[in-house]
């Protein structure tokens, strides 16, 4: 058949096309005619064959017959309107039989002339993706125009300037796209991909009709399972809502519906998810934003990308930013989405541990402790993890009732069919929506931040996966947003509401109001401080990874946010331990970074046990007395120099230069005045000295510190609820004295945990509690200059463990500058 003569150079390369990276068949330089006649025949439909004039001027001597899509010169055949193409050419030896067949209509002449047994073999063997099985011989005009077409847009951008000047309305483009046959679809798919990608070409008015066919075009090819043909219109639709404002929007309001279908089809095909995730990516963090409902439609899907196993990092990466953006356009009202991507999250990680601890052998004996520990914290984590299923789905049967038949009457159905939230789901009760409040659903929310805080703490490899997965999103929203509050002020209001639409109802049908049960003094406050405090113990765990680091540093809100809380500048946020997590934060981020880029320092530095030199690492169990003074900064950095050196550009290479944060540290300085710190002496600003703080059994790093208002108290009650929003915390006494009297000393105070018996939780030894501790502290870089301990009960234990360990490990920098040890309510012995 004609069609086997292009088989080898079209097919073979169909499976790459989307690349546009194989060799175009027909030469840079084609003629305008050539091209315009190419267009005239995907316009018409068709060719027309004339006889016409023997010409014996013309180029073949007027011996041949010519057609769109055909020219015979002799004995030999080209195909694609090219004059001068060898790469289509193939011998006849017998010319007689093109003469013989002058009485059938060309093209089938032609086709009748190379139908042979042979030729159905070579086609049944090239056509792999069966390009061109849907061709009649006597209907091959119009592909082979999109095939030429399609070869002089790859062949040079003079081709696609011509293209593009001769079908300036876009209609044989369009023609193409909704031609019935496959082969000219996927021809004018690529077409107009080449014209969208050429830079130096205008947009075409009829961009956003092509992306809407586009689109049409992937959806019909993954319903008939033919993923190459969908996949080059995917590839041409993502340039057009890449390029063309028009085309979002009309994809935005017509073509959702048909991406979320096409997706669903198409879970194993990674390509075309790939597409589709970049594709609703442009619609969705550009000029456009999606509705609340389409957010909810769409969240399942979104999930799945982020957690399904074979999603590749691009389709991740592009459905947490979708996320993202989902999440600050919607605020409040997609609290359900960043809940239920949290259950996900703690549900993947529990399944991590799982296999982990399947896989992993016999622990040794000095490990058991910690073995235990682990083994409690992933037991705790996953009744955390169940509660919060549950959370999740009842906040949604409360929000949006009980139907949920489909997406369509439950947009949220998506999300809730996936694991673990899809047994919840399913025993939902119609008729029954539970009691559930917003207090409830951030109660929930609580926990399992704190359990898989505590799972991830010293596991780096589940730090590296939660970062992968999208945790930094969520944090950043909790911190910086008051999503429950909003929401339960809105439940409050609607509670007040509630009895004067019930004596409304009563008095129009004569009865006497009822006792209304929405008393708006009922309504609980949700625990959003404690949330946001250990939201930011988790950042700061986070914060000694390094892409952390650079997500946080490019983030200017992120970092503006902070430094004001660091420096208590931000209303209702008086926290001192998410304080210290501010600062520690801050200097994780931007001390080691700039350690990486300049190892010349004025002030000490940390040294890793390999020599090395280190910026200090602060954790989670060393916080940071009175953030807001001068001192923390970055080791030998001058009180004028900003937080991002400029030097650090060449570091952040995949970031905006408007990203960059210019927050000066000089700008804390003005909170240190109440303590006598001279702002304008830089000497007095480099920290002499290092006070640390250790509590002892059931302590904690502040409450043990505090001196409590109630003078008259002699029960630790009053001291033990520093936890609770409410209440007098009293006088935290290194902070508010000591600081005053010793400006130029860094205080710091650890934590630990001290369970008296194994009913309260597993601790670990007091041989593994020095160690650990030791690691934190020479991490920190405390031991640098003079330091003194100041211990409470078993604090003194604790400290007399790190120093033995320290001298045993010949880490003589914290053994010989230790000045001193402070034993309060500790028996010698």
């Amino acid at each position: 058949m004609l069609v086997a003569a292009i088989m080898d150079i079209v097919t073979s390369n169909c499976d790459s096309v989307e690349k546009v990276s194989f060799k175009p068949s027909l030469p840079g330089n084609a003629e305008m005619r050539d091209i315009a006649a190419a267009i005239h025949v995907i316009e018409e439909g068709g060719m027309h064959l004339d006889e016409g004039e023997r010409n014996d001027d013309d180029d073949d001597g007027g011996r041949g017959m010519k057609g769109i899509g055909i020219k015979i010169l002799e004995g030999t055949t080209v195909l694609g309107l090219s004059r001068t193409s060898e790469l289509m050419m193939f011998d006849h030896s017998d010319d007689t039989n093109v003469e013989s067949d002058r009485g059938t209509p060309k093209t089938l002449a032609l086709l009748n002339k190379h139908d042979s047994s042979v030729g159905q073999a070579n086609l049944s063997a090239a056509v792999v993706p069966g390009l061109w099985d849907d061709l009649h011989r006597q209907h091959v005009a119009v592909p082979f125009a999109a095939w030429a077409l399609a070869n002089w847009a790859m062949a040079s951008e003079i081709n696609r300037s011509h293209i593009e000047e001769l079908d300036q309305d876009g209609e044989a483009v369009m023609t193409a796209l909704l031609a019935p046959e496959r082969s000219v679809k996927w021809h004018g798919s690529l077409v107009a991909r080449l014209l969208l990608e050429d830079r130096n070409l205008p947009l075409n008015d009829s961009v956003s009709d092509w992306a809407s066919s586009l689109l049409s075009t992937a959806s019909h090819a993954s319903k008939n399972e033919d993923i190459s043909l969908s996949r080059m219109a995917l590839s041409a639709f993502l340039v057009a809502v890449e390029r063309s404002l028009e085309a979002r929007r009309t994809v935005m309001e017509k073509g959702l519906e048909l991406m979320r279908v096409t997706a669903k089809r198409t879970v194993k095909h990674q390509q075309v998810q790939e597409a589709l995730a970049k594709a609703l990516e442009f619609l969705s963090t550009e000029d456009l934003h999606l509705s609340l409902e389409e957010s909810q439609k769409w969240s399942g899907i979104l999930l799945s990308w982020v957690f399904g196993k074979p999603s590749s990092n691009a389709i991740r990466s592009s459905a947490i930013r979708i996320l993202s953006c989902i999440l600050e356009d919607q605020g409040p009202s997609s609290l359900l989405i960043s809940q239920g991507w949290l259950a996900l999250l703690l549900n993947d990680i529990l399944s991590s541990c799982k296999t982990s601890s399947v896989k992993g052998g016999t622990q040794p004996k000095s490990e058991t402790a910690k073995t235990q520990i682990n083994q409690s914290n992933i037991l705790s984590a996953a009744q955390t993890g169940n509660q919060l299923a549950v959370a999740v789905v009842n906040l949604a049967g409360n929000q949006l009732g009980t139907t949920k038949d489909s997406v369509d009457t439950f947009p949220l159905a998506d999300l809730l069919s996936l694991e673990p939230l899809a047994g919840p789901f399913k025993n939902l009760k119609k008729d029954n929506p539970p009691k559930f409040d917003v207090a409830d659903s951030a109660l929930a929310t609580l926990k399992a931040i704190k359990a898989l805080t505590e799972i991830c703490a010293e596991d780096s490899l589940l730090q590296d996966k939660i970062t992968e997965l999208g945790v930094l999103c969520l944090l950043r929203r909790y911190l910086l947003r008051d999503d429950y509050e909003k929401l339960a002020a809105i439940e409050a209001y609607a509670a007040s509401r509630a009895p004067e639409s019930q004596e409304r109802v009563s008095s129009n049908a004569g009865e006497s109001s009822p006792s209304s049960t929405n008393n708006p003094s009922s309504v609980r406050v949700p625990p959003t401080a404690h949330i946001r405090r250990h939201a930011a113990r988790l950042l700061t765990i986070l914060s000694l990874l390094p892409k952390v680091q650079k997500v946080i540093a490019a983030d200017e809100t992120w970092c503006k946010w902070l430094e004001d809380c660091a420096n208590g500048k931000i209303s209702g946020i008086n926290d001192l331990k998410i304080r210290s997590y501010a600062r520690a934060t801050l200097l994780n981020v931007f001390c080691n970074q700039q350690i990486g880029i300049d190892l010349v320092n004025n002030g000490p530095v940390t040294s890793g046990r390999d020599g090395t030199s280190i910026g200090p690492h602060y954790g989670d169990m060393i916080f940071l007395i009175n953030p807001e003074l001068p001192h923390w900064k970055c080791p030998g950095k001058d009180q004028s120099t900003v937080w991002k050196d400029k030097s650090l550009s060449s570091e952040f290479d995949s970031m905006n230069s408007d990203n960059e944060l210019v927050t000066k540290v000089s700008d804390v300085g003005d909170a240190s005045s109440s303590f006598n710190v001279s702002n304008n002496d830089s000497e007095s600003e480099i920290p002499q000295m290092d006070i640390v703080f250790v509590h002892g059994l059931r302590g904690g790093p502040y409450k043990t510190w505090r001196i409590a208002e109630d003078t008259s108290s002699t029960k630790s009650g009053l001291v033990e609820k520093i936890d609770e929003e409410a209440g007098k915390l009293g006088t935290f006494w290194p902070g508010e004295w000591l600081s005053a009297d010793f400006p130029q000393a860094r205080l710091f105070s650890l934590k630990y945990k001290t369970n008296l018996t194994l009913w309260s939780g597993a601790s670990l030894p007091l041989q593994e509690v020095g160690s650990m501790l030791l690691e934190k502290l020479v991490a920190a870089g405390i031991g640098n200059r003079p330091v003194v301990f100041v211990t409470h009960s078993m604090g003194g234990l604790v400290v007399k463990q790190i120093l033995y360990k320290a001298k045993a490990e010949n880490m003589d920098n914290l053994v010989n500058n230790t000045v001193g040890v402070v034993c309060c309510s500790q028996q010698i012995i």
